[in-house]
């Protein structure tokens, strides 16, 4: 740590056991705000550091990225540390437990006010072999597309969020528009 309270991006990683390249992901998907600086130069507070720890932490508990960005974004950093130096819940014992902790953490509501636990194993059985409704086909499954923003930053000030996945002549379009608004920008910071 340098004498002002920071870290390089190599110091960082290694007290939060992961690479700089994560780090550097996690900047990109918006799970960390950018670093004070750029390149080598770079600077990492003690924020920094406790988000890295609470997104291990969330991972650990089988959470995908884009849950714990929802679950960061608004959270200060008393309440980060507060959810960093706490015991970690203990693993569930069920698919059913795991849910069960998922519909607290989103609606506030034990699971079982809402469904009861002995409803979910009824509840599948009737979503896997009732029939469609008389007088209607039956709907072939909706597929869900899967795709992700990427935020790229063109200048302290200026992103251009992209979503993925693209074509690749798409790509060779999204990747000459952000040099040419590189270029423009530093034009204009001169």
């Amino acid at each position: 740590m340098s004498p002002d309270g920071t870290y390089t991006i190599g110091e960082l990683a290694d007290l939060a056991d992961v690479t700089p390249r994560t780090v550097r992901y996690y900047v990109a998907q918006g799970l960390l705000s950018s670093p004070a600086g750029a390149g080598p130069g770079a600077r990492y507070d003690e924020d920094h550091l406790r988000r890295l720890r609470l997104i291990r932490r969330l991972q650990s508990e089988h959470l995908p990225l884009a849950e714990i960005r929802r679950r960061l974004e608004g959270m200060t950093p008393d309440e980060i540390e507060a959810l960093v130096t706490s015991e970690p819940a203990p693993a569930p014992d069920s698919a059913l437990d795991y849910l069960d902790a998922l519909l607290v953490h989103r609606s506030g509501h034990q699971a079982s006010a809402v469904l009861s636990r002995q409803a979910w194993p009824s509840l599948m059985r009737g979503i896997e072999s009732s029939p469609p409704p008389s007088g209607r086909p039956a709907e072939p499954p909706q597929v869900i597309e899967r795709s992700q923003w990427d935020r790229i930053q063109l200048d302290p000030d200026v992103e251009l969020h992209v979503r993925r996945p693209l074509s690749r002549i798409q790509n060779k379009r999204v990747e000459r528009l952000v040099e040419l608004a590189r270029q423009i920008l530093e034009e204009d910071a001169k």
